[in-house]
C-alpha cells in the first residue's frame, strides 16, 4: 500500500518527519511518498492544483493524504473518500475536490470522527499529526472506510477560475469576428514557469487552425513551441508543459522574475480570423 503525502510544510521543521513517523510506527510496512511540500502556506487552491495534477499517476488503492489545512482546530470537518480508484484523506475544506471531479465515480464519503483511530492526545494545530496520520495508517493496514466515522453525501466544492471566451466591442481594434480567450496565471513552479488555466483541448478548441497570439504583459507569443530550447535564450515562449495547460516560460531564465509575475495575472488568446 501506497501514502501518498501532499502538504504546505515545508522541509525546513519537523512536521514532515513527524507525521511519517506515526504512519510507519503504526504500518511499517507502508510505503510514502512525497508529492510536495512546498505549497505556499494555507494555499488550498494550490494545493488542489496540484493534487488533480498529480493524483492519477499513482498506482490503484493509494491513499492521497492532503494536508493544507488553514481551518486547523476549528470546526471544519475530516474527511476520507472512496473512489473507483483511489482513497483521498484530508481537511474538507475543498482541496480534495478538484481530483474528486476528475476520478469517474465517488463510492463513499466518510467524516473522520472515530477517535479510536486518533493519537490519544489531539493538539488543536496538528491534525496532520494527531488524526491525518494515524487514520491514513490504519487505513493503510486493512480497515473499511466505514469504521473512521459518519458516512455524509457530499463533500466541500472548489473551483479553479475558469478561462472565458469575449467578443470585443465594435470600437476596439478588432471586429467583431475576432474572439479572445482569457485567462489567468494560476501555478508557478520551481523553475518560474507561469502555468494558465486554459488547458490544450480549450485552446484548440477555440484557435482551430486560425491565427493566434498570446498576449502577457507587454509581450506576445504567435506560436506553440514543443520544447523550452526551440526559443532563443532568455526569449518568451508558449508550450503545454507536463500540467497539460498553457505555459508562459522563458528559455533558461524564470518566467516570474523575467514578468515579475504573480498567479491571478491575466493572459489573453487573441485569435484572428479573415
Amino acid at each position: 500500500m501506497i501514502i501518498a503525502l501532499l502538504t504546505d510544510f515545508g522541509l525546513e521543521d519537523n512536521f514532515v518527519g513527524v507525521v511519517k513517523g506515526v504512519i510507519l510506527g503504526i504500518n511499517p510496512e507502508v510505503k510514502i511518498v512525497d508529492v510536495s511540500h512546498s505549497v505556499m502556506p494555507s494555499d488550498i487552491l494550490q494545493a488542489a492544483f496540484l493534487l488533480k495534477s498529480s493524483y492519477r499517476y499513482f498506482p490503484h488503492g493509494t491513499i492521497h493524504l492532503v494536508v493544507v489545512d488553514p481551518g486547523v482546530g476549528s470546526g471544519r470537518k475530516a474527511v476520507i473518500v472512496k473512489t473507483k480508484r483511489f482513497y483521498f484523506i484530508g481537511p474538507d475544506n475543498g482541496v480534495l475536490s478538484l481530483a474528486l471531479a476528475s476520478e469517474e465515480r465517488v463510492v463513499n464519503i466518510v467524516s473522520i470522527t472515530n477517535q479510536r483511530f486518533f493519537l490519544k492526545s489531539v493538539s488543536p494545530t496538528f491534525h496532520a499529526r494527531d488524526i491525518f496520520a494515524p487514520v491514513a495508517a490504519h487505513l493503510s493496514s486493512g480497515r473499511n472506510i466505514t469504521q473512521f466515522g459518519i458516512v455524509q453525501k457530499d463533500y466541500r466544492h472548489l473551483e479553479l477560475p475558469r478561462p472565458e471566451i469575449i467578443t470585443p466591442r465594435r470600437d476596439t481594434a478588432f471586429s467583431r469576428k475576432n474572439k479572445i480567450l482569457r485567462g489567468e496565471i494560476i501555478y508557478i513552479d520551481r523553475f518560474g514557469n507561469l502555468i494558465t488555466n486554459i488547458e490544450k483541448n480549450i485552446f484548440s478548441r477555440f484557435t482551430g487552425k486560425g491565427d493566434f497570439a498570446i498576449h502577457f504583459k507587454n509581450k506576445a507569443i504567435n506560436k506553440i513551441s514543443k520544447s523550452y530550447s526551440e526559443a532563443g535564450e532568455n526569449k518568451p515562449l508558449a508550450i503545454f508543459g507536463g500540467f497539460g495547460n498553457l505555459e508562459i516560460s522563458i528559455n533558461k531564465r524564470s518566467a516570474r522574475g523575467y514578468f515579475r509575475a504573480r498567479t491571478g495575472q491575466g493572459v489573453e488568446v487573441f485569435l484572428h480570423r479573415t
